[in-house]
């Protein structure tokens, strides 16, 4: 297959400072994506893990909660870092540096670690916090990637990240170090969440909205629908008289008990259709029992909803519905196909 035409320059481009001369190749943006892998590598190859295991320990042995701090770029990053401790259940914040000098610092307890992050470690905002949180008694940890730095020297601990140089052509602009921060500080987090040894149930208890918490969380009891929202009835029943119950429920199907509410068996309106194609007018005396099926699959109420969904999916044939019985084989509720892609699985 040949290459695909270069597009002609588009004239809505002129209109914002842009000409033909602003454009960029596929060698060149290769070799900016070599030169990032590059820098990054040095940085793999350069971090100092005993340091890094200092730094390890003193966020899984803190007793109160871990800070994060930083200004620009690093304070970006400094939130995220944080961001995903929480999400893994560990006690995390944000504290922005200028707010802290004006009250905010109050949060800070000598239980606490304060991890400060500065590629240059010669921001002033954070060397002003230094005093003040070491006044609170707080633990204080520097990230920074230039050697012999002021933030370094000035807390209780120091992680140098190694930086070979930045990928911008000027040696300027905060690409490299922001990535080997988030690098430094996401993968910690994971040594961390193996050290607590959590587990995927206590992870998506943290994301309830997600798909991933929901399908961890949710059981078929907290998505099924239950009592008059069921479509129920007796297998001594004509078909013909329960064509309402089938179809105004939505379910797409009758679930077929006893007097007890003992679930006897099922009839779709597939069954419906096929029925009447072999009986015709005949249909008008059959009752619902006699065509019913008696071996549908069910599934429990405390079996996770995910598991409902691979039910509904397994072979020989895809259905739509599961009929939610208890220990006595009681019907007690109805979880739907349609029910469980609304509730997000």
């Amino acid at each position: 297959m040949g290459s695909l035409p270069v597009p002609a320059f588009p004239a809505a481009a002129a209109k914002h400072g842009l000409d033909e001369s602003s454009h960029i190749d596929e060698s060149a943006l290769t070799t900016l994506f070599k030169s990032q892998q590059s820098h990054l590598n040095f940085f793999f190859e350069h971090v100092d893990h005993s340091q890094t295991l200092a730094f390890t320990r003193a966020l899984l042995n803190a007793a109160g909660t871990v800070f994060f701090t930083g200004v620009g770029k690093s304070g970006f990053v400094a939130h995220k870092i944080s961001q995903t401790l929480v999400s893994l259940g560990i006690r995390s914040a944000f504290l922005s540096p200028v707010d802290a000098l004006h009250g905010d610092i109050g949060i800070l307890t000598d239980r606490d670690v304060l991890v400060l992050l500065s590629k240059s470690g010669a921001t002033e905002e954070l060397l002003r916090l230094v005093p003040c949180a070491r006044a609170k008694g707080a633990l204080l940890i520097a990230l920074t990637s230039v050697e012999g730095n002021a933030l370094a020297a000035a807390c209780d601990m120091a992680v140098h990240l190694p930086l070979q140089r930045e990928l911008c052509p000027f040696n300027l602009a905060p690409v490299t170090s922001t990535a080997i921060q988030m690098v430094f500080g996401d993968t910690v987090a994971i040594a961390l969440m193996e050290a607590r040894n959590l587990t995927k149930e206590e992870y998506a208890a943290n994301h309830p909205a997600g798909k991933i918490g929901k399908s961890l969380i949710f059981k078929v009891k907290d998505v099924m629908r239950k009592q008059d929202d069921l479509p129920i009835c007796r297998e001594s029943d004509l078909i013909m008289d329960q064509l309402v119950e089938l179809t105004s429920k939505g379910c797409g199907c009758l679930l077929v008990i006893d007097d007890r509410y003992r679930l006897i068996g099922t009839f779709t309106d597939g069954d419906l259709r096929r029925t009447l194609r072999a009986s015709g007018e005949a249909i008008f005396q059959l009752t619902v029992g006699r065509m019913c099926n008696r071996n549908p699959r069910i599934i429990g109420p405390e079996a996770m909803a995910v598991e409902a969904m691979k039910k509904m999916e397994a072979p020989p044939s895809p259905v739509q519905f599961l009929p939610v019985i208890n220990d006595e084989n009681i019907l007690i509720g109805i979880v739907t196909l349609h029910g469980l892609v609304s509730a997000g699985l």
